[in-house]
C-alpha cells in the first residue's frame, strides 16, 4: 500500500481527533451540552450532520452497487428518499425543535414523548428506548463491519495489524477513532465531524464519476453496456416494487439519529436555511452515487474489468484511477460515511440509556458532571457490544440491520409525526403505535412477505408497519379521550 494513501488516511483521523478534542473544550459539562451541543448548532452543521449521519456506506458502496448492477431502475429508492427528507425537514424539523424545548426541555426522543403524554410517560419512556439501545446496537455493528471489509480490500497485508486480520484491524480502528472523538467531545464533536465528513463525501462523489467519464480519452460510453434498458427508469420495475423503493422515505420520520439533529439547532428561525443546505447536500450526493454505479458499469465493460462484488466498485475505481494521495482521500471519503452514522448511532443510544435509565430509575438526582460521565461510559459500552457483534462478518444478526430502518420508521414515523401535529393523539395511542409499526414489521419479515408477496415480488415492510402504526395511533387515541389540550 503506498504511502500516500496512508498519509492521507492519517491525516484524516487526527483531524476527526483534533475535532474531538476541539469540541470537549467547547462544550459545557452538563448533559444539554454533552447531548445536544447546548442546543446551538448553525444550520449549515446541523444540515450537513444530519445528512452525513443518514447515508452511511450505503451511500458510497450500496446504492452504487445496484446501479452497477441493475442499472438505472436502482434510483427510484433515491427518488424516495428526497421525497421523504424534504418532507422531514418541512414538517418534523421545525416542531421537534419547539416543542422538545418547550415540553420540559427535553433531551432525548423517549424523554419528549414521556413530556407529551405523561399519563403514559414511563412505558413510553423505557419502551423506545429499549428499541432504540437494541436497534442501534445492531445498527453501529453494521458501520464497523464496514470499515473492517474496506481494510480487508483495501490494505490486504499492508500494514502491521498486530496480529488481527486485516478485517479485525479495520473494524478496531475504525471503532478506535469514532469512541475517541464521540467520548470526549459528545454531540457537538459527532456534529462537526460529521459536518467535515459530509463535505468530503460530496466532493469524492461528484469528482469520481468526472474522473471515470474522462477515462481513458473519453472512450467510456454508457450506450456500450450490453444490458436492455440500463439507462431506462421503468425497465424490469413493477408497481409493488416501485412503491417499495420510494416508500424508503417514509422511514426519515421515525430515525432518532438523524431527527435529534432537528432539537440541536440553534433557533426554529434557521431551520428553512439549514433544510435548504441539506436538502442541497443529499440531492449531489445522491446523483454522485447515481454516477458513480453507471460510470463504473461503463468503465468496467469499457476495460474489461471483472467485478465480483458490485458494491466495491467504489474501492476498485479508487486504487485504478487516482494518484495515490488522492486514493487515499476517497477511502477517507467513505470511512467518513461509516464513521458519521457509527458516532451518532453511539450518541443517541448513550443518551437513552443515561436519560432514560439511569437517571430515570438509578440515580434521579444525578449530578450533570456525573450525568455526562454515565454518558460517555455508555458510549464505550455500546460500542464495545457492537464490536462484539462486528468480529463475526456473517453472523445472523447482521442480516437484521437491513430492516433497522423499517423498524425505526413503523415504530417512530407515525407516532413521532402525529404526536407533533395531532392534539387528540393519547399516551395509550402512542404506546399501540410503538408497538403495533415494530410488530408488524417484524411479522412481516418473519412471514417472508418483504421478498415475495401475493406470488410476485416483496412489499417492504415500512408500507404495512407504517400503515398499522398510524391507524393504531388514530383508533386507540380517539378511543380512549375525547380531545386534548393543544400542543
Amino acid at each position: 500500500m503506498n504511502s500516500y494513501t496512508l498519509a492521507s488516511l492519517a491525516a484524516y483521523f487526527l483531524l476527526m481527533i483534533a475535532i474531538g478534542i476541539y469540541a470537549w473544550a467547547k462544550t459545557r459539562n452538563t448533559s444539554e451540552g454533552y447531548l445536544l451541543a447546548g442546543r446551538d448548532l448553525g444550520p449549515a452543521v446541523t444540515a450537513l450532520s444530519a445528512g452525513a449521519s443518514d447515508m452511511s456506506g450505503w451511500l458510497l458502496l450500496g446504492l452504487p452497487g445496484a446501479l452497477f448492477a441493475a442499472g438505472l431502475v436502482e434510483a427510484w429508492i433515491a427518488i424516495g428518499l428526497t421525497i421523504g427528507a424534504a418532507l422531514n425537514w418541512i414538517i418534523v424539523a421545525p416542531r421537534l425543535r419547539e416543542q422538545t424545548e418547550r415540553l420540559g426541555d427535553a433531551l432525548t426522543i423517549p424523554q419528549f414523548l414521556a413530556n407529551r403524554f405523561p399519563e403514559s410517560g414511563t412505558l413510553l419512556r423505557v419502551t423506545s428506548a429499549v428499541v432504540i439501545v437494541g436497534f442501534f446496537t445492531v445498527y453501529t455493528a453494521s458501520g464497523m463491519v464496514g470499515g473492517g471489509k474496506l481494510f480487508a480490500t483495501a490494505f490486504a497485508g499492508a500494514l502491521p495489524t498486530g496480529g488481527l486480520s486485516d478485517y479485525m484491524f479495520g473494524i478496531v480502528l475504525t471503532a478506535g477513532i469514532v469512541l475517541v472523538y464521540t467520548t470526549i467531545g459528545g454531540f457537538l464533536a459527532v456534529s462537526l465531524t460529521d459536518f467535515v465528513q459530509g463535505m468530503i463525501m460530496m466532493v469524492a462523489l461528484v469528482v469520481m464519476p468526472l474522473v471515470i467519464l474522462s477515462d481513458s480519452g473519453n472512450s467510456i460510453a454508457l450506450s456500450a453496456v450490453p444490458q436492455a434498458g440500463f439507462l431506462s427508469l421503468t425497465e424490469g420495475a413493477t408497481l409493488i416494487g416501485v412503491i417499495s423503493a420510494v416508500t424508503w422515505g417514509l422511514g426519515y420520520f421515525g430515525q432518532p439519529h438523524i431527527i435529534v439533529r432537528f432539537m440541536a439547532i440553534d433557533r426554529v428561525e434557521n431551520v428553512p436555511r439549514a433544510g435548504m443546505i441539506g436538502m442541497g447536500w443529499m440531492i449531489i450526493s445522491l446523483i454522485g452515487a447515481v454516477a458513480v454505479g453507471l460510470a463504473g458499469r461503463a468503465y468496467a465493460e469499457g476495460n474489461g474489468l471483472v467485478v465480483e462484488d458490485p458494491e466495491t466498485i467504489f474501492i476498485i475505481l479508487s486504487q485504478l484511477l487516482f494518484h495515490p494521495a488522492v486514493t487515499g482521500f476517497l477511502y477517507a471519503a467513505l470511512l467518513a460515511a461509516i464513521m458519521s452514522t457509527i458516532a451518532s448511532q453511539l450518541l443517541v443510544s448513550s443518551s437513552s440509556l443515561t436519560e432514560d435509565f439511569y437517571r430515570l430509575f438509578l440515580r434521579r438526582n444525578a449530578s450533570e458532571r456525573e450525568a455526562v460521565n454515565i454518558g460517555r461510559l455508555s458510549v464505550a459500552l455500546v460500542a464495545a457490544a457492537a464490536l462484539v457483534i462486528a468480529a463475526d462478518p456473517d453472523s445472523e444478526v447482521l442480516g437484521l440491520v437491513s430492516n433497522a430502518w423499517a423498524g425505526f420508521g413503523a415504530a417512530f414515523g407515525p407516532l413521532i409525526l402525529l404526536a407533533l401535529t395531532w392534539e387528540r393523539m393519547t399516551g395509550a395511542g402512542a404506546v399501540a403505535g410503538l408497538v403495533t409499526g415494530a410488530g408488524v414489521v417484524a411479522g412481516w419479515i418473519v412471514l417472508g412477505w418483504n421478498k415475495t408477496f401475493l406470488g410476485g415480488p416483496g412489499l417492504y415492510e415500512i408500507v404495512p408497519g407504517f400503515a398499522a402504526s398510524m391507524l393504531a395511533i388514530i383508533v386507540v387515541s380517539l378511543a380512549t379521550a375525547k380531545s386534548r389540550a393543544a400542543v
